[in-house]
């Protein structure tokens, strides 16, 4: 389905990520992924992970996986990555900006005792959270800067920003808020921008996910409507081999919908249904 096909999807240490990463890999393309060069220790996982840890699982799968190290609030760092994928395969199909740093630290400890800040007020939020967010969004239009570059020499290509209902309506966090709409505009802008460029820039929505972190605390959760991880991967590849895929340029769309319309269901057999305004959470 994706033989012969390069795609690069950032930020795919764990979760959505690395599933979006599996997938494509399974379906044929080579995956470059990156993530932090150290392996940090997440509160929601038994070990650390690392892109070494995703490549060597894709590979071990027969999958073909090149994992590389960025930070990506440093832009040198972005630049290094695109460099070293024009340098050994000289094309990009497929960019999935998932990279995000808006989770990280959602406790902090404040007078010797964990408190959980994500909900507190716009005035008592910590003004580092707003900027790792921003930071998140800056990453975004870099690696589409260097994507839309590369893909313009095939005057094709499909660029996935990974965000979610938060651009729409209040999800307990500004901060939160105000990043993923920011991330919606951009693509939306950059689609108008794309126009005639065989280039395709749009919004992916995913569901309730069975990342690491939610599977760890699954006795929270209604898990009768979740998405495996590498359903996400499946609904990027569909579109991606759409003869009409531009018709999604510049639009939001959920991986269950994109499910429906090309009639594929999750790895696990079942076909989740679409969320929406009224029923995200």
């Amino acid at each position: 389905m994706l033989e012969d096909k390069v795609a690069l999807v950032t930020g795919a240490s764990r979760g959505v990520g690395k599933g979006i990463a599996k997938q494509l890999a399974e379906l044929g393309a080579t995956v470059y992924i990156t993530g932090r060069q150290c392996q940090t220790h997440h509160p929601d996982e038994s070990s650390p992970r690392s892109v070494m840890d995703t490549a060597a699982e894709i590979q071990k799968s027969g999958g073909t996986c090149i994992p590389l190290f960025c930070d990506h609030s440093n832009a040198e760092d972005i630049a290094t990555v695109f460099n070293i994928i024009q340098e050994q395969t000289g094309r990009l199909d497929i960019l999935v900006n998932n990279a995000w740093g808006g989770y990280e630290a959602m406790h902090e400890n404040i007078g010797g005792r964990s408190v959980f800040t994500w909900p507190l007020p716009f005035w008592k939020q910590p003004l580092w959270r707003f900027d790792t967010m921003m930071e998140s969004v800056r990453s975004n239009f870099i690696c589409s800067q260097f994507a839309a570059t590369m893909m313009q020499l095939t005057n094709s290509g499909l660029i996935v920003h990974i965000s979610y209902w938060a651009a729409e309506k209040y999800m307990a966090n500004v901060p939160y808020g105000v990043a993923k709409s920011a991330v919606n505009r951009m693509s939306s802008d950059m689609a108008v921008e794309l126009n005639r460029s065989g280039i395709c820039s749009m919004v992916l929505y995913p569901g309730l996910v069975r990342t690491e972190g939610i599977m760890k605390s699954r006795s929270y959760f209604d898990l009768s409507n979740s998405e495996s991880p590498e359903f996400q991967g499946l609904a990027i590849a569909h579109v991606f081999n759409d003869p009409n895929y531009l018709r999604f340029s510049g639009s939001v769309v959920t991986s269950a919908e994109l499910a429906l319309l090309y009639h594929f269901k999750d790895i696990d057999g079942q076909q989740p249904y679409p969320q929406s305004y009224q029923t995200c959470l």
